[in-house]
């Protein structure tokens, strides 16, 4: 525990409900920014102490890293805080010796960079907020009581366990092949929980998160793949500048025009998707051991779910596939040759309608310990696993067949109502280290350092999720005023980079026959990373 804490009149239940209002408002209607991974900026304490705070849990944010630490607060406590965050991912696109994608050898995204990002936050009940913004910014809000005496304490609280988002700025970054703009996020907006002291060193809690989940993805679409290639160099001999008459009597390779001509490197559709699971419950089980003020261990288990996510999504082709596959039925032959790799008869310029996709809320196990070798200086130790092999591939199932996806027939696709993305994440451990030095009474510094190997290899690397290895560096502070106001301050900065040579990550840039979707930039070598800044401020109250 932090410094001398003061203890202020209670206040009266019509209080308390307005604040408790006020703060699920303040926690539902600003959502928070975090990265792909755990708790990245769910509690400015635990932020400045590297995560690493299983067994000394801090306040009413034990809720979330161990509900077992809520049976340390006596009386009444309300925090709240806020917090802004940004994202700057980046990446450079290099065609290395030899580059050839169907006889086609000059992509003008080889040569570029990705250029800057906005924050892209989901407003619950209203969706992506379209306005760019330089930061991302939210709160948290919690409130527990325990009774004089009794070994029970009661708390919820609303914060954010998990999200990613971010909107390119500009109109022709080479970024956008790769999702234009993106957002993952878990908002909890209750969390009622209980904690039981069952002697004076050992406590156990348990938490039942209720979040939103929501996602949302708009990406411009390309697939520079050797067969289109191959199609492309194949029309421009057979049919020149002005076509061939004697095109009609074969294939029809030339009846769609030169608007009909495929080209690997060209802009072939937009798409755009939206859906969240408005209420998906799950649960964190902790337990904490404290035979003494210089030491203690805890370990928690924060379940998964297999959240559902419904909503709406909008395909917009360009014309050059339509032309394509018109020219094709029109001919003698290109209907039978069309029919036998499963062509549509047309290509609509628009389908939008109903989806529904499974997005796994992966579960985490932590455990913790806590040393005080000299009076006023803490060190901890904690390890994390999360199960991020369940998110080997991604699927979107849609309301209709999509005339855009029965193209991809011809790569393998089966199911033109349905897109699944694979992704071939792995398990992870993560460590987190902080020191906790108590200067004064009243004033408590803090140091975090925390590494995070990350969930996504380099064989499935994309922009969608470019989060290589990460080390996040933290300092805070924490002060208690006269009259018991806690007051924890927060930084942390946290960069990692990432290199993927040409055919590396068959999420990325894989360029064979069968990789169409989906390699926007097929053939060419990728690297980058991402910055990601995070500071925050909290107010606890004990009453």
């Amino acid at each position: 525990m932090q410094g001398k804490v003061l203890r202020a009149a209670g206040p009266s239940p019509w209080a308390l409900a307005v604040q408790l209002l006020m703060g699920s408002l303040a926690g539902v209607c600003t959502p928070g920014y975090a990265a792909l991974s755990e708790s990245l900026g769910t509690s400015v304490v635990a932020m400045s102490l590297g995560n690493a705070v299983t067994a000394d849990p801090p306040g009413l944010d034990s809720i979330h890293f161990n509900p077992a630490g809520l049976s340390r607060l006596k009386g009444q406590w309300f925090s709240t805080s806020a917090f802004g965050a940004s994202l700057a991912p980046t990446a450079s696109f290099t065609a290395p010796p030899g580059f050839d994608i169907g006889g086609w050898k000059d992509d003008p995204v080889a040569g570029t960079t990705t250029g800057e990002v906005s924050a892209a936050v989901y407003l619950p009940g209203i969706g992506p907020l379209n306005a760019p913004l330089p930061a991302a910014v939210g709160g948290s809000f919690a409130i527990s009581y325990n009774e004089p005496g009794s070994p029970w304490t009661f708390a919820t609280g609303a914060y954010v366990t998990q999200g990613v988002g971010f909107s390119r700025k500009e109109e022709n970054d080479p970024g956008r092949f790769d999702g234009r703009k993106v957002i993952l996020q878990r908002l909890v907006y209750a969390a009622p929980s209980v904690s039981f002291k069952a002697s004076e060193t050992l406590s156990f809690g348990v938490s039942v998160p209720i979040a939103h989940q929501a996602f949302a993805m708009s990406t411009d679409m390309r697939m520079p793949n050797p067969m289109l290639g191959i199609i492309g160099k194949l029309q421009d001999a057979w049919c020149g500048d002005a076509g061939n008459a004697l095109d009609a009597f074969f294939l029809g390779l030339c009846g769609g025009g030169m608007e009909g001509r495929l080209r690997p490197f060209n802009k072939i559709a937009s798409a755009s998707f939206e859906a969240t699971a408005p209420m998906d419950p799950t649960v964190n089980v902790g337990v904490l051991w404290e035979p003494s003020d210089q030491f203690a261990i805890g370990a928690v288990y924060q379940g998964g779910s297999d959240t559902v996510l419904s909503g709406k999504y909008t395909f917009k082709a360009e014309p050059a596939l339509d032309n394509f596959v018109r020219g094709m039925y029109a001919s003698l032959f290109g209907p039978i040759a069309a029919a036998v790799v499963g062509l549509p008869t047309s290509i609509p310029a628009e389908q939008s309608g109903h989806m529904t996709m499974k997005l796994p809320f992966v579960e985490h196990v932590q455990v913790g310990v806590k040393i005080k070798p000299v009076k006023r200086l803490q060190v901890n130790l904690d390890a994390g696993w999360s199960n991020w092999e369940k998110w080997d591939k991604l699927t979107m199932q849609f309301d209709q067949n999509i005339n855009l996806l029965m193209m991809a027939r011809m790569f393998g696709l089966e199911d033109p109502s349905k897109l699944t993305l694979k992704r071939g994440y792995k398990n992870t451990i993560t460590y987190g280290l902080g020191l906790q030095f108590q200067a004064t009474d009243a004033l408590t510094l803090r140091m975090g350092y925390e590494q995070r190997p990350t969930s996504v290899p380099n064989s499935a690397m994309d922009l969608i999720a470019p989060l290589p290895d990460l080390a996040i560096k933290s300092v805070g502070l924490g002060y208690v005023t006269r009259k018991g106001l806690r007051i924890d301050a927060t930084a942390s900065y946290a960069e990692g980079t990432f290199s993927v040579p040409a055919d590396g990550s068959c999420n990325l840039n894989c360029s064979n026959f069968l990789n169409a979707i989906y390699n926007p930039y097929g053939g060419l070598d990728v690297s980058g990373g991402i910055k990601i800044r995070y500071f925050g401020v909290q107010f606890t109250q004990i009453f």
